[in-house]
C-alpha cells in the first residue's frame, strides 16, 4: 500500500491510498465555516440552558419543567427574544434566574464575543479563524480592526449594562429592599440592553403595571435603544464623537432610520391608540407609553400596555416595525434597518429610472443591495410559513401572524398567546426564534453547500411586475 499527497508546508497529507494497485481517493476534511459555527454555538447553548432550566433547581417548586417549555425557554433567553411560557419571577428559583440572566448576556453578545475577556486575561493569541468568528459576531466590515470593535462592544456593554442597573437600582431598591432590588435592577439592565424583554417584576404582564413610571420607563428605553443601535455605530462615536460627517455610511444611515422610526412610531401611536391601547391615560403619560411602544416594538420584548388591546392601526404599525427591527451588529433582530432602509432607496432609485442607488454622497454596493432583498425575502419566506403552521393548529390569523414575526425579529411581544400555543406551533416558534437571531440567511447558507464559481449561462430577460 503506498499513500501519496503533501501539503504546502511539506507535511504529509494524504490525498490518496493504493491498495492493491487500485487508487482511492481520501475525501478532505472540511471544517465548518464562520456562518456555521456562529449557528452551532447558539444551538449548543439554547441545549446547555435547556439542560439547566429543567433541572428542579431551577425552579421555584423543586420540580422539573416540561423539556419542551425548557427547550423554548432556553431558546427565547439565548435568541434574545422574550417570548415565555411561564412568569419568570414566580416560576425559576434565584439559581434558574442566573442561568436565564447569562443565556441573555452570551446571546445578545454572541459566544464569540462573550469569551474574548478570557482570551485577552489569558493572553493567547486571536487567530484568523477566532477573528473571522468575531467579525461575523460583531458585524464587522472587514477583518482588520475587528478585535478593537470587539473589546470596545465588551465596554459600551459593561458601561450601558452599569450605568443603567445603577439608575434602576434608585427605582428597585426603595420598592424591593437592597438586596432584591440590585439583583433586580442589574437583571432588567441586561435584559434591556440585549433587547431581551425578560423581567422579574412578577405580574405576569411585563411592565404594563408600572407604564406611568417615568424613571423605569425612560431607563429601559435609553438601554434598548442603546443595545439596538449597533456596535459599529458606537465605534464612531467613540472614534469621531457626535461629528456625524466623520461616521461610516453604515453608522449614518442606522443612526438617521432609528431616529426617524423612533419619532414617526412614538407618534403614530400616541394618536392611533388613544381611544384604545392608551385610552384613560393622561397626555404625559400617554407620551410617555407611545414613545416605549415604539421602541420595545424594534425588538426589545417589554410590554407597557396589553398589545391585544391595540386597535388595528397599532397591530400592522407594530408589525411594521418589528419587521423593520434594530440596526446591524447590534442585540437586536429583524430585517435591520440598513436593510429596510437599502430596500426603500432602491425603490426610490428605480422609480426615478436611476441606475445607482445614493444616499448620503455615496454609492450602494450592488451586491449589498441583492443581500439586502434576498434578507427580506427569506425574512418573509420564514414568517408566513410559521404563521400557516400556527393558523393550521387553530390559532386566529392576526394573532399568528403577530406570534410568528415577534419571534422571527426577535421582539418577544405577544397577543397573550404564547403559554397556550399546541406543541408544535411551540417547536415552530422555536425555530423561528433561532433563524431570527442568527439570521434567515445565515441558517440558510449553513445548511446548504456552496458552489464554486463556473461557466456563467446566458442572460435572457423576463417581465417583471
Amino acid at each position: 500500500m503506498s499513500v501519496g499527497g503533501f501539503a504546502a508546508c511539506g507535511r504529509p497529507n494524504p490525498l490518496w491510498v493504493n491498495v492493491n494497485g487500485v487508487q482511492f481517493v481520501m475525501p478532505k476534511k472540511r471544517r465548518p465555516n464562520a456562518v456555521q459555527t456562529l449557528a452551532l454555538s447558539f444551538a449548543l447553548l439554547i441545549l446547555a440552558g435547556a439542560c439547566l432550566l429543567s433541572l428542579p433547581l431551577s425552579s421555584r417548586s423543586g420540580e422539573s419543567i416540561p423539556w419542551t417549555n425548557a427547550m423554548f425557554t432556553a431558546a427565547s433567553a439565548s435568541c434574545v427574544t422574550g417570548l415565555t411560557v411561564y412568569d419568570t419571577a414566580t416560576q425559576f428559583s434565584p439559581f434558574g434566574q442566573v442561568v436565564l440572566l447569562c443565556l441573555i448576556q452570551i446571546g445578545g453578545l454572541g459566544f464569540v464575543t462573550a469569551s474574548l475577556p478570557a482570551a485577552l486575561l489569558t493572553r493567547r493569541r486571536v487567530g484568523l479563524r477566532q477573528r473571522a468568528l468575531l467579525q461575523d459576531s460583531v458585524g464587522a466590515l472587514q477583518l482588520g480592526g475587528v478585535v478593537r470593535l470587539a473589546r470596545r462592544a465588551l465596554l459600551v456593554t459593561l458601561l450601558s449594562e452599569g450605568v443603567g442597573a445603577a439608575l434602576l437600582a434608585l427605582w428597585f431598591c426603595p420598592r424591593y429592599g437592597l438586596g432584591k432590588g440590585l439583583w433586580m435592577a442589574l437583571f432588567h439592565a441586561v435584559s434591556a440592553f440585549c433587547n431581551a424583554g425578560f423581567d422579574l417584576l412578577g405580574t405576569g404582564t411585563s411592565i404594563t403595571m408600572v407604564a406611568g413610571e417615568p424613571l423605569l420607563n425612560v431607563v429601559l428605553m435609553a438601554l434598548i435603544i442603546c443595545g439596538g443601535l449597533g456596535f459599529l455605530v458606537w465605534d464612531d462615536m467613540l472614534t469621531h464623537g457626535l461629528r456625524f460627517r466623520c461616521w461610516r455610511l453604515h453608522s449614518k444611515m442606522a443612526a438617521s432610520v432609528t431616529v426617524s422610526l423612533f419619532a414617526g412610531g412614538a407618534l403614530a401611536f400616541y394618536f392611533l391608540e388613544a381611544d384604545h391601547a392608551f385610552a384613560g391615560a393622561s397626555g404625559p403619560v400617554r407620551g410617555l407609553m407611545a414613545a416605549f411602544q415604539s421602541v420595545t416594538a424594534r425588538t426589545a420584548g417589554f410590554a407597557s400596555v396589553d398589545q391585544a388591546s391595540l386597535s388595528q392601526g397599532g397591530v400592522l404599525l407594530m408589525l411594521l416595525l418589528m419587521f423593520v427591527g434594530a440596526a446591524s451588529g447590534s442585540t437586536g433582530g429583524g430585517v435591520k434597518v440598513n436593510t429596510f432602509a437599502v430596500l426603500l432607496l432602491s425603490v426610490r432609485a428605480r422609480i426615478r429610472r436611476q441606475d445607482d442607488v445614493n444616499v448620503f454622497r455615496r454609492r450602494l454596493d450592488e451586491a449589498d443591495i441583492h443581500k439586502a432583498y434576498s434578507t427580506a425575502g427569506m425574512y418573509l419566506t420564514g414568517a408566513l410559513a410559521g404563521c400557516m403552521v400556527l393558523c393550521v393548529q387553530g390559532v386566529d390569523l392576526t394573532d399568528a401572524l403577530y406570534e410568528t414575526v415577534s419571534a422571527m425579529s426577535t421582539v418577544g411581544l405577544s397577543r397573550n398567546l404564547t403559554a397556550s400555543l399546541p406543541l408544535l406551533s411551540r417547536w415552530t416558534v422555536i425555530l423561528m426564534m433561532f433563524a431570527g437571531r442568527v439570521g434567515s440567511m445565515s441558517v440558510a447558507m449553513a445548511v446548504t453547500k456552496g458552489r464554486e464559481k463556473g461557466l456563467r449561462y446566458v442572460p435572457e430577460k423576463i417581465l417583471i411586475g
